[in-house]
């Protein structure tokens, strides 16, 4: 059986959801993250040398990378073809958002994370006011108008499409949750009715909601 190495409230949240979608058996194996780090502990190097989440354990195959992952999963599992577009135009969007969620907009929203956390522990009390200082000027001048320029181009493609892929649900959907959960948690949506929308949408799924008793509750920092 398949078993997915879970650190709450993390992007393997994206994993249980598509074995949810696919229907296959699967076990969880959770993990609590550091009450003051609020990092993964370090029994999760003993299952994949960098120690993140998720890796899929599948048989003697150890795959991490939640990319990957769902690539994996789609290929093997999901002989059908439900989750990855069959038209030749649909699949090379469906390419094109599995690699951006985290090879484009998860990065900035990440390092906006660290740079809010600058002017608080762990960071030593007496440099905290020059380093939270740094951090609201690396925001306000970078990465929140970058932030913003991603917004404005996703809530633009949603203009036309229902889905990322286009009019139907796809893995890349599954991936792009996500950053966008970050996104809304981190800068919020307000004035983007079609992201706003789409959360919705991916909300309501049964398979969603299942991976969350599966996982636990999905709450991003801010």
């Amino acid at each position: 059986m398949i078993v997915v190495h879970h650190l709450e409230s993390s992007r393997s949240q994206r994993i249980l959801w598509f074995l949810e979608e696919l229907g296959v058996p699967y076990r969880v194996q959770r993990y609590a993250r550091d009450k003051t780090t609020m990092l993964a502990p370090p029994e999760l190097k003993k299952i994949h040398p960098l120690g993140k989440s998720p890796v899929l354990v599948d048989g003697d195959l150890a795959l991490a990378e939640s990319g990957a992952i769902i690539e994996y999963l789609q290929e093997v599992y999901d002989v059908q073809g439900h989750f990855k577009p069959s038209d030749f135009h649909a699949r090379q969007e469906y390419r094109y958002w599995l690699h951006y969620a985290e090879g484009s907009l998860m990065p900035l929203l990440v390092m906006k994370l660290v740079f809010s956390r600058l002017g608080h522990p762990p960071i030593p009390w007496l440099i905290r006011p020059v380093a939270g200082a740094i951090g609201k000027g690396v925001q306000k001048e970078y990465l929140d108008k970058q932030i913003a320029t991603h917004r404005v181009y996703l809530e633009q493609h949603l203009n036309h499409n229902l889905w990322f892929a286009g009019d139907r649900f796809s893995a890349a959907d599954i991936q792009m949750s996500f950053p966008l959960e970050a996104m809304a948690a981190r800068g919020g949506l307000e004035g983007c009715p079609n992201l706003q929308g789409y959360l919705q949408r991916i909300h309501v799924r049964p398979a969603y909601q299942q991976a969350l008793q599966q996982g636990g509750p999905l709450k991003i920092l801010g």
